[in-house]
């Protein structure tokens, strides 16, 4: 896909759009855990604030509610890889953790390697001072049972 800064038809995206996307989905997802408020409230919270413009809405929206419907299902995946519970996790890169279960799980559109770069540069930016190394540790682990043809083409 192209890297272009707009939408230009189906199919196309901009991954600085969607980058922005992540982040700001990663950002709702810290806030729902934090507050346990309807996720509704936290959308429009997001898609209102001005400084989130320029992310892929869309997308975002589909991060945040799939993240938030199936999270049960997401920490089911997420557990095996990680060396402590998830509640243990640092709330920052649980979020991150998350997002980028989801999208190796189900947009197999995106690319193994833009997600867990995606996660790792989120963890730098956001998490602890070393979680990103946790984050790609996890992620690959995880990656290689949910993307194993992706892995071997």
């Amino acid at each position: 896909m192209a890297a272009s800064s707009s939408n230009s038809g189906p199919g196309k995206f901009s991954s600085v759009a969607r980058a922005k996307a992540r982040r700001v989905a990663m950002q709702a997802v810290y806030q729902w855990q934090m507050t346990a408020h309807d996720i509704s409230d936290v959308l429009a919270q997001f898609l209102a604030d001005e400084d989130n413009r320029g992310a892929d809405k869309e997308y975002f929206e589909a991060l945040v509610r799939g993240v938030v419907q199936g999270h049960a299902e997401l920490d089911a995946l997420l557990a095996p890889t990680l060396a402590r519970p998830l509640e243990e996790v640092d709330p920052v890169e649980r979020a991150v953790l998350r997002v980028a279960t989801f999208e190796l799980q189900q947009r197999l559109d995106v690319p193994y390697r833009v997600v867990l770069n995606e996660a790792v540069a989120l963890a730098k930016k956001f998490g602890a001072e070393q979680g990103h190394t946790f984050v790609n540790a996890a992620l690959d682990k995880l990656a290689r049972e949910l993307r194993k043809l992706e892995m071997r083409g």
